[in-house]
């Protein structure tokens, strides 16, 4: 199973040849490869998966998917 994220854009033109980003999740700040995508400016979410931002995203959507997460970390896991 994979896990892509949304994330936010912080910074763009990072890198040895500025095809990079930081991005921010929570207060943890990354820096993704933007190989995949053009025209990712600050303030965009995109998808994050395994270093790669794949697409971007809607912000509304990548809020309440944010927030989803969120919740669920303040629900207990119990086995059955």
């Amino acid at each position: 199973m994979c896990l892509a994220l949304p994330v936010k854009v912080i910074e763009v033109g990072c890198g040895p040849a500025g095809e990079n980003a930081v991005v921010d999740l929570g207060g943890v700040k990354k820096e993704i490869s933007l190989a995949l995508l053009d025209d990712v400016q600050v303030g965009d979410y995109v998808i994050l998966h395994v270093g790669y931002a794949l697409s971007k995203l809607d912000p509304e959507e990548a809020e309440r998917t944010l927030a989803l997460f969120a919740s669920m970390g303040d629900t207990p896991v119990t086995a059955t």
